[in-house]
């Protein structure tokens, strides 16, 4: 069982995040961004960082990538691809998820832990949690507001493909639980079938209790994705 990470020219998150799964136990390796095949791995991750500079659209051009078309072959399959804070955006921008991701609310840059409510467990990133439960990552980004017209979050909320969200400590959405004013409190969503999630907070910094935030939390969801890999 191997899980491919992603990595474009200014990526800084893949690392880490080959470092987390590793630290759970899966085998994780680095897929260049000009590679055409995704070297047998098992799930994929579209790491977060600044793609290309995040010139043009946070994104847009990372989305062109060779290893996209593979990226986008593995999803239609039913592989599980998840995209994290950058990873999100160039999912978003690849139309593998609905929705985007603008500027945040205020225009500041926030690097803080949040909350998130687990709003659907029916995607496999997420199996081994429960509706409802609450989990304590941090995020860091600038443009992590996500937006999609009234229709599509009427359908994706019928589909169950709003997988989590912003609240307080207690579990409630409130106005200042939302860091980046994000449409409906919206911290990550899933694709119809629900093999793709993306989501703006970072899971792979947060499966260490001694460090950074001092949250185990992430492991939550990238547990969830090794044992969907495993499978």
């Amino acid at each position: 069982m191997k899980i491919g990470v992603i990595q474009f020219p200014g990526s800084l998150d893949d690392r880490d995040a080959v470092w987390a799964f590793e630290r759970l136990g899966a085998r994780a390796e680095l897929i260049w961004h000009g590679d055409h095949d995704l070297r047998g791995a098992d799930a994929i991750v579209v790491p977060g960082g600044f793609s290309y500079g995040d010139y043009l659209r946070c994104g847009a051009i990372a989305r062109f990538a060779p290893v996209m078309e593979q990226v986008a072959e593995f999803a239609r399959r039913g592989g599980v691809v998840i995209g994290i804070c950058n990873g999100f955006q160039v999912l978003c921008e690849a139309g593998l998820l609905p929705g985007a991701l603008v500027r945040n609310e205020g225009l500041k840059y926030r690097c803080v832990p949040v909350t998130l409510r687990v709003e659907s467990n029916r995607s496999p990133h997420l199996s081994q949690a429960n509706v409802g439960d609450l989990l304590r990552i941090p995020i860091k980004h600038g443009e992590g507001r996500y937006v999609a017209d009234p229709g599509t979050l009427a359908r994706m909320d019928a589909n169950g493909q709003i997988a989590l969200r912003y609240v307080d400590a207690r579990g409630e959405r409130a106005p200042e639980a939302n860091p980046n004013g994000s449409t409906d409190d919206i911290a990550g969503v899933t694709n119809e079938a629900g093999n793709v999630l993306g989501m703006m907070p970072h899971p792979e910094h947060a499966v260490d209790e001694t460090a950074g935030i001092r949250s185990a939390d992430g492991a939550v969801i990238l547990g969830s994705i090794v044992k969907a890999a495993v499978r």
